[in-house]
């Protein structure tokens, strides 16, 4: 009799696989950030599940975030966060 495996529930991969893999060539949407409106609150990296989101550039002494489009899935869930609306889901364009 063959040995059964336990299925889990949650996370499919290795926690830090998103590290290893890209997961930004299949997405629809992509997350694009206003820098104008970006108040360098950090609620997009801090909510995103792949860690897209990162600081990238310093406007007097407020820090701005970019995505990293390699692993941007476009979930939205950092458009959903941003407090100020400044990150909008605008249709991927291959």
């Amino acid at each position: 009799m063959a040995r059964k495996e336990k299925l889990t529930i949650g996370l499919v991969g290795k926690p830090g696989s998103t590290l290893t893999y890209h997961t930004g060539g299949w997405r629809t949407f992509r997350a694009v950030i206003s820098h104008e409106k970006c108040i360098g609150c950090k609620r997009c990296a801090d909510s995103c599940p792949d860690g897209a989101p990162y600081e990238c550039a310093h406007d007097g002494k407020k820090k701005k975030f970019c995505i990293d489009y390699d692993y941007c899935k476009g979930c939205g869930i950092c458009a959903y966060e941003c407090p100020v609306d400044a990150i909008n889901m605008e249709k991927e364009e291959k």
